[in-house]
């Protein structure tokens, strides 16, 4: 029999809401995962080896990755370029997006590559990605939701007035995905990886404050936003296998890769900035931080709504493998309730 500290696993079906409700009635601490989710331990992780010499070809497949401008995002969009897939580049800047358009193309003759413009952080802008895309495309093969922000020491807003590392991380992306889940749906194998990270460990859904209006701490939104990203992924999977979508929502992480987001975010010289410069012959390239992200988008084995990240020392680097799940992005009943809030404020309904 179950009590409040029962944590059961289990499987989707009819059962769904009904446990998710029974979640929330007995405060219960409840994992809900996928068939795939729950197969995912007991089958063989990937080849710690694995690298993009592995990824199988990629022709006739249409991708699209946010934030390819610069660091894993610029490296997905290469791998998957040379690998014959049709890349769109989802981000802000028009310059930055035609230089990695001209350098993929210098490496990648024949590469088919192109940019689309859009502010995550603005919902307007996310809607007319996905209408221009929508209109245009027979269909979407896979998602990457690569983009982000990091702690950035003043508090930001978005166009709609959200906090601007949940905006643009994680709600962008909710929306996104929501509106290009019919452009999905038509692919014989679609994808949506998104990318969270080890700072997920550190972070909690203050849904009383998730705008960080009462108290902004630039390292604790930044994990919210990414906590969030994996509760979501997982929860998105759930969707998919109930509803018959036949998604793949596939989580990742890249460990600790050298890349522009501190210089983004919190400034070289900021203290955290100048911990990570001193460290940062230990981290990896952003070339190898984009290997589980790679992995979960082409490996015909990726399983469905599982979780991929180095699995080195803190998994900061090292071999690819399953990486640890937070116990925070495990608590169904959270996920649940965010999923409302992100309904709510995005006005965004997944069917």
């Amino acid at each position: 029999m179950w009590n409040k500290t029962t944590t059961p696993v289990i499987g989707l079906g009819k059962n769904f809401n009904r446990l998710v409700r029974w979640a929330r009635t007995f405060g219960a601490s409840v994992v809900l995962l996928s068939v795939a989710s729950i197969e995912a331990s007991a089958r063989v992780a990937p080849k710690p080896d694995w690298s993009t010499q592995d990824i199988p070809s990629q022709m006739g497949r249409i991708v699209l990755i946010t934030g390819g401008t610069s660091g894993m995002g610029y490296e997905d969009a290469l791998a998957l370029a040379r690998a014959g897939a049709e890349v769109i580049i989802a981000a802000r800047n028009p310059e930055r997006g035609a230089e990695a358009i001209a350098r993929i193309q210098q490496s990648v003759p024949n590469a088919k590559v192109q940019f689309e413009a859009v502010d995550l952080a603005n919902l307007s802008s996310v809607h007319g990605l996905a209408q221009r895309l929508n209109q245009r495309l027979p269909r979407l093969d896979v998602l990457i939701n690569n983009a982000a922000i990091m702690a950035p020491p003043e508090r930001g807003a978005s166009a709609d007035g959200f906090e601007l590392q949940l905006a643009t991380n994680y709600l962008g992306h909710f929306a996104l995905t929501g509106l290009l889940v019919p452009l999905l749906r038509q692919s014989d194998d679609p994808r949506v990886v998104s990318l969270s990270s080890i700072a997920a460990s550190r972070g909690t859904l203050n849904f009383a404050d998730l705008q960080a209006e009462q108290k902004y701490d630039p390292y604790a939104a930044y994990a919210q936003s990414k906590l969030a990203i994996l509760q979501w992924a997982f929860a998105l999977q759930r969707r998919s296998d109930a509803e018959k979508w036949g998604i793949r929502s596939i989580a990742a992480h890249p460990g600790v890769a050298v890349t522009e987001l501190i210089a983004r975010g919190p400034g070289l010289n900021s203290e955290f900035g100048q911990r990570w410069a001193e460290g940062r012959d230990a981290y990896h390239s952003a070339a190898q931080g984009a290997l589980p992200t790679l992995y979960a988008a082409t490996a015909p084995e990726a399983v469905a709504g599982a979780y991929y990240g180095p699995t080195g020392d803190e998994e900061k680097r090292g071999p690819l493998g399953f990486a640890k799940t937070p116990a925070a992005a495990t608590e169904v009943a959270d996920a649940e309730q965010l999923w409302t809030v992100s309904e709510r404020l995005t006005g965004v309904t997944y069917r």
